[in-house]
């Protein structure tokens, strides 16, 4: 089954015939120009905004050590055993709430332990830190339908700033 269909939501992110009708370094710069279109009584509707470009970013935020795997496995099986305990005291008998849900706790703690230790050991020192990753566009391109490309390429002209941005 094919995503292009009308009514599926692929449909939705899809123009026909697109054109650039802009190129912007910054998102809000294109969502702008959008915006002065909308203002200007365009048909928006005919419009898409695309990242492109498109950079992988990694954000290296600290140091692994013994501590700090530790202290990441202690927390993970926290959370693990919190999460199995009270599914447990859904179920279990109400005098016995307590014993089930720090039994639960204490079995996730040491099953994070021992999961974060592990993999830690065997890494080798290979990714001896923490960091996060994005995927972010270093240009975006406002596309519009074919048949109003051009209206709206005369309707941006004049926005302000836009002349002088086109030439540089």
């Amino acid at each position: 089954m094919s995503m292009n269909q009308p009514g599926k939501l692929g449909s939705l992110f899809e123009l026909e015939f697109p054109q650039s009708v802009g190129v912007y370094d910054k998102y809000e710069q294109a969502q702008k120009a959008v915006d002065f279109l909308a203002d200007k009584k365009f048909a928006v509707q005919n419009l898409a905004i695309v990242g492109t470009e498109l950079r992988s970013i990694e954000r290296v935020l600290s140091r692994k050590s013994w501590g700090s795997v530790i202290q990441q496995g202690i927390l993970s099986g926290i959370s693990t055993g919190l999460l199995v305990g009270l599914v447990m005291v859904i179920f279990g008998e109400p005098a016995q709430l307590l014993a089930i849900l720090l039994t639960a706790l204490g079995i996730g703690i040491v099953i994070g332990l021992i999961f974060a230790v592990i993999t830690y050991a065997m890494s080798g020192g290979q990714r001896d830190f923490n960091s996060v990753s994005q995927i972010v566009a270093t240009k975006y391109e406002v596309l519009s339908e074919h048949k109003v490309a051009q209206q709206a390429r005369d309707l941006l002209a004049e926005l302000p700033g836009e002349r002088a941005r086109m030439f540089e």
